[in-house]
């Protein structure tokens, strides 16, 4: 076992570990109490009482309206306006179904539509949150999603100084009085208030659902997670669109939390009274040929009006883009537990955010995201360059003793025992540690990691710009060889959508290879030579900020080296 082919095993099994944990496991994901056969109902009972139906969800699937703008055109409307929001919400039934983020756009083009986050049932992609009442008794008339509400205000509309208040009577001695409030960014605030007329209590119970349907497209492949999630008594939990359609319920109770739905950027997600108990559920079922998600919350603690008192309940409704200072600033004004767990920072979590803020505070120094990216690798540089330093030394000690190391291989070619033991005994007369090259290299992977996933899912790189051609930070460098870089005006297949970025980060990584000793083996080494070209097709998909941070990096590691090299003593 040569010192090369230990390094090279430790580098790819450390790899391969990290990725595989990411892919297969969740951790401290609690698991599921319920599950049920596909093809059952929705509503499971909580303390008597149940969600109710979505019946008119699949009524509109089955009859959906010509596009998004038809179907919010069929309902009388709220309008909802503020500095990050656009959208409005139906007076008939009060869900939140039509929701665009006004700081985001589809594309850099500032003219481009903005984000569509929530679209009502029947628009072609339905994607809505519904607040409401449950209770035990099925004779007593609750607000519903056909419920047509009464407006308090002249002109419904709901902004940041002017919240929406919204009121209802059954006709038999309850009256729902609704208050939404909403702040300068992603937070509605739904204040429900029941007051009784009746001659006997009324027990009700809360709930808060999100629906979504079809699977949106996925952008984080294995190391982002896309789908339902929440956490339940500080656990986070994260279930896969696929998983969920194997097993079509999950249940969790759990004292507050929060649950909802997220994509890479985006999050929806419900949070109630963080000191009741709930029972929280994600749902699946398979409808008109189409794919139904939902994730849900009941409480089972009831809600009790007294004869001639007034009761309610507050829940919220996070529906907007994950911005980290914001859910943070949520989980701590509000008590929302571990919301910033919305965002994917992954196992290595205790990294990721330290290097997420440090690369906002150098953003806000520098001016310019990919300029943050390059300051904080020279940082991480710096930081480990003692461990570099003796990664350094001890793989140049190798690369001087490799001649001799050539002729022990060819001497014992058919003695692997002996050919081991005499290099065994070369290491130690000439004081060489094969394994000192790859402890440091060993911690510097999950540091590695760590930014990888920063630079990966936060929000902040989305449509930032950098030098040059680089647009958008977020997006693959949109040159190619093959089209001489934009001369040739021709379209290519995404595989030969190799850029300038890739280019040069496969050179980087060519000429730091070179720097360090070949292995031994000759069909190690070939592999070995290869490499560069294998990273530069493939980190030709990826984000083009982490193509420059990888090869930034690199070259960072070519000049350490030659510093290192001119050290006294780094030739002895």
């Amino acid at each position: 076992m040569t010192d090369q082919r230990n390094m090279f095993l430790a580098i790819v099994v450390s790899m391969a570990i990290l990725f595989g944990w990411d892919y297969f496991f969740t951790p401290d994901a609690p698991p599921p109490i319920g599950a049920v056969e596909a093809g059952q109902e929705w509503a499971a009972p909580t303390a008597g009482a149940a969600l109710p139906m979505t019946q008119d969800l699949l009524a509109a699937i089955a009859n959906p309206a010509a596009d998004r703008a038809s179907a919010i055109a069929a309902d009388r409307r709220a309008r909802i306006s503020t500095e990050s929001l656009h959208g409005s919400v139906p007076l008939t039934g009060l869900r939140f179904d039509d929701l665009t983020l006004v700081k985001y756009r589809e594309t850099t083009d500032p003219e481009s539509n903005e984000i569509t986050l929530f679209s009502p049932a029947d628009a072609p992609s339905p994607y809505y949150a519904e607040i409401g009442w449950a209770s035990a008794d099925p004779a007593l008339a609750l607000p519903s999603s056909t419920t047509e509400w009464s407006t308090v205000a002249q002109n419904a509309e709901l902004s940041v100084d002017r919240p929406l208040v919204m009121t209802w009577d059954n006709d038999a001695g309850l009256t729902f009085k609704r208050t939404i409030s909403i702040d300068n960014d992603y937070l509605f605030t739904v204040n429900d208030e029941v007051q009784n007329a009746t001659n006997t209590a009324v027990s009700l119970f809360p709930y808060g659902l999100v629906t979504r349907v079809d699977i949106p497209e996925i952008q984080g492949f294995f190391i982002l997670h896309e789908g339902p999630l929440g956490v339940f008594d500080e656990t986070l939990k994260e279930v896969d669109y696929d998983d969920l359609k194997d097993t079509p319920l999950e249940t969790v109770s759990s004292n507050g939390g929060w649950i909802g739905f997220t994509d890479k950027y985006w999050l929806a997600a419900l949070a109630h009274d963080q000191s009741q108990q709930i029972e929280a559920a994600f749902r699946y079922r398979n409808q008109n040929a189409r794919d139904h998600f939902q994730t849900d919350f009941l409480s089972t603690e009831a809600t009790v009006i007294q004869p001639g008192r007034t009761a309610g309940a507050k829940t919220y409704l996070f529906a907007g883009a994950k911005r980290v200072e914001l859910l943070d600033g949520y989980a701590e004004d509000l008590g929302i537990s571990r919301f910033d767990l919305a965002i994917d920072f992954g196992w290595f979590y205790f990294l990721t955010k330290p290097f997420f803020y440090c690369l906002i505070w150098l953003q806000g120094i520098l001016g310019n995201f990919g300029l943050a990216i390059l300051a904080l690798t020279v940082g991480l540089r710096l930081l480990l360059f003692p461990l570099a330093n003796k990664q350094f030394r001890a793989m140049n000690k190798l690369k001087k003793l490799q001649p001799e190391m050539k002729k022990l291989q060819e001497k014992y070619a058919d003695d692997n025992t002996r050919k081991n033991q005499e290099l065994m005994e070369l290491y130690k007369r000439e004081k060489a540690n094969p394994a000192a090259g790859c402890l440091p290299i060993l911690i510097q992977i999950p540091i590695f990691f760590a930014l990888y996933k920063v630079l990966f899912v936060t929000i902040e790189m989305r449509q930032e710009p950098f030098y040059g051609w680089i647009s958008d930070l977020s997006a693959p460098d949109p040159t190619s060889i093959f089209n001489l870089f934009g001369l040739i005006p021709i379209d290519l297949p995404s595989f030969l959508a190799i850029g300038a970025w890739p280019i040069i980060m496969g050179i980087t990584m060519f000429l730091q290879q070179k720097l360090n000793p070949a292995p031994t083996d000759p069909m190690q080494a070939k592999i070995m030579s290869f490499l560069p070209l294998i990273f530069t097709f493939l980190l030709a998909t990826f984000p083009a900020g982490l193509v420059i941070y990888w090869a930034w990096s690199n070259s960072l590691g070519i000049l350490q080296q030659w510093v290192i090299m001119r050290q006294p003593g780094a030739k002895s």
